[in-house]
């Protein structure tokens, strides 16, 4: 029997401190093509996602898939994100959090893991139009927001 990776329990305790405290987690991904994103914000194969309350919906992190509904450019969109494809998770406020290294499965765990269609049951059509207008001043799930107070962003460095 193999053991169950850590790595959703990590991004699940990460979030839940940004979310106690405060912040606003982040997550870095890379994306691949099991990765369901809007194309038109990857950069370098990577995309860095807001996934706070305010700005998310349905938000779900299980062990092998995150799945939630985000606005970009006012429109709602289904996202799932490969547990295996986080690159980091962080606090836009100040950059704590944990970076990961990206992680592959094997061709036999590839061959084994369903696709993020085959676990997620369909959406419904209402879901889409059921997503709360945000107010522009909160964000819309773009991405980074500027810092709200003075001084230089903080950055993740990912260290080997």
């Amino acid at each position: 029997m193999t053991a169950t990776s850590t790595k959703p329990y990590l991004l699940r305790a990460i979030y839940e401190w940004c979310t106690d405290n405060g912040f606003t987690p982040y997550i870095s991904v890379a994306v691949d093509a099991n990765t369901v994103v809007p194309q038109e914000h990857v950069k370098n194969g990577q995309i860095v996602l807001n996934i706070s309350f305010t700005a998310t919906k349905g938000l779900k992190i299980e062990n092998e898939y995150i799945y939630f509904n985000a606005r970009f450019s006012g429109v709602a969109r289904d996202l799932i994100v490969p547990v295996n494809n986080v690159l980091a998770i962080y606090a836009s406020e100040n950059g704590q959090g944990m970076a990961f290294e990206l992680t592959m499965p094997s061709a036999d765990e590839a061959a084994e893991q369903k696709s993020p269609d085959q676990e997620r049951p369909a959406a419904e059509p209402a879901t889409l139009s059921a997503v709360p207008d945000r107010d522009p001043a909160d964000g819309d799930g773009d991405g980074p927001q500027p810092p709200k107070k003075g001084g230089a962003r903080p950055t993740l460095t990912r260290i080997k």
